[in-house]
C-alpha cells in the first residue's frame, strides 16, 4: 500500500487537472473558480479575505494572479479598492459553471458513499490538526 502522502498528491493533481480541463471553456482554472466562490459568498469581499480563505490552496502570488484573472475575465470587479464582487455577468456565468461542477463532483464521488467521504475528510482534518503547529498567542519563537 502506498502512503497517504502519495495519494493526497495524486488526488490533488487529478482534481486540479480534471477541473482545469472542464473549466477551460469558461476561461477559468480550479483556483480562479475557488476565488469566485469566496467572492460569491459576500458582497465586496476583501482581497485579504480571499487570500486567507484560500491560503492552503496556493501561495499569495499565485492567488493574486487568480484574482487578476477573474477581474480581467469580467467575472468580478472592484466596488472599492482592495475589494472584489461578482459582476452581474460573472454571477450568471458562475451559475452555468455550477452545473458542470456538480457533474464533476458526481464523477469524483463515483463508488464512494457519503459516509466514506465524511470519514475521509474527518481523518484528513484530524491529521492536519496533529501536524500543524498550535498557535499560542503568548508564545514567541
Amino acid at each position: 500500500m502506498k502512503p497517504i502522502g502519495y495519494w493526497l498528491n495524486r488526488a490533488d493533481r487529478a482534481l486540479t487537472g480534471h477541473m482545469d480541463g472542464m473549466l477551460a471553456e469558461f476561461g477559468l482554472t480550479r483556483l480562479a473558480w475557488q476565488v469566485l466562490n469566496v467572492v460569491h459568498d459576500g458582497s465586496g469581499v476583501a482581497d485579504a479575505e480571499v487570500l486567507s480563505v484560500l491560503s492552503a490552496n496556493a501561495d499569495a502570488p499565485t492567488l493574486a494572479a487568480a484574482i487578476d484573472a477573474v477581474l480581467a475575465g469580467g467575472w468580478a470587479a472592484r466596488p472599492a479598492p482592495g475589494r472584489l464582487a461578482l459582476t452581474p455577468e460573472g454571477a450568471g456565468r458562475l451559475d452555468r459553471v455550477a452545473e458542470r461542477v456538480g457533474a464533476f463532483r458526481e464523477l469524483s464521488m463515483s463508488g464512494i458513499s457519503l459516509d466514506e467521504y465524511r470519514t475521509a475528510v474527518s481523518v484528513l482534518e484530524r491529521m492536519t490538526a496533529n501536524l500543524e503547529p498550535v498557535r499560542d498567542p503568548h508564545f514567541t519563537p
